[in-house]
């Protein structure tokens, strides 16, 4: 993770690393043997008092991460020294700590805890440039911008339009949080090998007991070996951090010397070229949406799981979530900025109409031809105009159509404005989706 380093304000995310730090994974694995010994308690498996000693050992605990590494470098997974630890602090109840599980299933219900923690942030986040978005598309929904396809002038759309593109794949992805929330945050308490043998027929309660402590849903299974959740997430995530990366690379693109027809976000500096405005907040979210695109090939990989249990594949995921968690709320902290800041340049989106000389209402001016000729006519027309504007022989594309069919008034039939279809109304479309969807039950 990056927080912390050199590189944590433009790559990484404190508060997402918080929600993820060696410390909150040990008091969240601690809330996971507590919540066992209390649903234990409640079926009378163990003594009540045992409960209640465990409860009051974990609440002393202090464990430093750093004196268990060793533990764990042997261990090969976490839990255990934390186990070891809650045992001895609980002294002559001890023993029943940590009854009938096995280490993976604190690891995986301590991991939950935190993800429910971590959702909820990005979520907060989502909300957030949501309603940025929102806003900037509603605010630039008429304003007529060039539309580009394959890094070529295509036709005019709006500002607004390109925003709500933007918008569109945040909200679909919170409608996507909402699918994916029961099906990752799960206990885990299925014992060795899966089989809940150790539990004598009290598996399904214990875990339901759990479970409403924690907040979290029961699995229909053992989920040790079956990581599609996880890979789910991963997904997500990915899906997330693209979305903010699809904005930043148009911003970057938008605001490139040639072009500059929209600003968004403070500019970095060059050491030698003073003149120089580098889009480094749009370029970091391109970054860290390839970043976990590439990592999401690995969470992939964690899925191919051997037999009830494998600790290769458990290893991918450990290294990788966190990583791509981070990453995520970095984007969408990165790209609520950018989103507040976004401005048009008008006089800069006025001079790359005028140097275009009109040829982007091409495909408007064959639709409006076609309504008194045949289409391949039209087209003939439209190309024979477009050959005059290149020999210079017309100064744009409406001057050259008034010569070749002076009976319509082309300067107003091909005024940008006037040339932007239904992005006008797909972008104040847009200003709508989140309380259509918040009012929905």
């Amino acid at each position: 993770m990056q927080a912390g380093g050199i590189l944590g304000r433009l790559y990484g995310d404190d508060g997402m690393a918080a929600i993820l730090s060696d410390r909150a994974a040990i008091a969240a694995m601690l809330r996971a043997e507590v919540a066992l010994a209390r649903a234990q308690a409640g079926l009378g498996v163990i003594p009540a008092d045992a409960a209640t000693a465990i409860s009051a050992a974990a609440d002393t605990l202090d464990l430093d991460p750093a004196a268990l590494a060793g533990e764990v470098a042997t261990a090969g997974i976490t839990a255990q020294p934390v186990i070891a630890a809650l045992k001895a602090a609980a002294g002559d109840a001890g023993g029943f700590a940590h009854y009938g599980a096995t280490s993976q299933d604190i690891v995986d219900t301590g991991l939950a805890l935190q993800l429910a923690q971590a959702l909820d942030l990005l979520a907060a986040r989502l909300s957030a440039l949501d309603d940025a978005l929102g806003r900037k598309a509603a605010d630039h929904a008429d304003l007529p911008i060039p539309a580009r396809t394959r890094h070529q002038i295509a036709a005019p759309t709006t500002l607004g339009a390109k925003i709500a593109v933007w918008r569109g794949m945040l909200d679909r992805n919170r409608e996507r949080l909402d699918q994916l929330r029961p099906r990752v945050l799960l206990v885990s308490l299925h014992g060795a090998a899966g089989t809940e043998a150790a539990f004598a027929g009290h598996g399904p309660a214990l875990g339901a007991a759990m479970a409403g402590t924690l907040g979290l849903g029961q699995p229909d299974g053992p989920w040790h070996a079956a990581r599609d959740g996880m890979a789910e997430l991963a997904g997500w995530l990915s899906l997330v951090s693209g979305a903010a990366g699809k904005m930043g690379l148009d911003l970057v693109q938008l605001g490139q010397t040639e072009i500059a027809e929209v600003s968004a976000g403070a500019a970095g500096g060059s050491s030698t070229m003073p003149q120089k405005a580098n889009p480094v907040a749009a370029e970091a979210l391109v970054t860290l949406a390839r970043l976990n695109a590439g990592d999401l090939a690995g969470m992939h990989q964690a899925l191919i799981h051997a037999q009830e249990r494998d600790g290769i594949a458990l290893g991918l995921e450990w290294n990788i979530l966190p990583a791509m968690l981070e990453r995520t709320a970095a984007a969408l902290r990165i790209a609520s900025g950018l989103a507040e800041s976004l401005a048009p340049q008008p006089r800069r989106i006025d001079a790359t109409f005028a140097a275009d000389r009109g040829r982007m209402g091409a495909e408007a001016a064959g639709f409006l031809l076609a309504e008194t000729m045949p289409r391949p006519a039209a087209l003939r027309v439209v190309a024979e105009a477009l050959a005059l504007v290149r020999a210079d022989a017309a100064p744009t594309l409406a001057d050259a159509l008034a010569r070749l069919r002076p009976d319509r008034d082309w300067h107003g039939a091909l005024a940008p404005g006037k040339l932007t279809g239904a992005a006008p109304e797909q972008a104040r479309a847009h200003g709508t989706l989140k309380s259509k969807r918040e009012d929905t039950p």
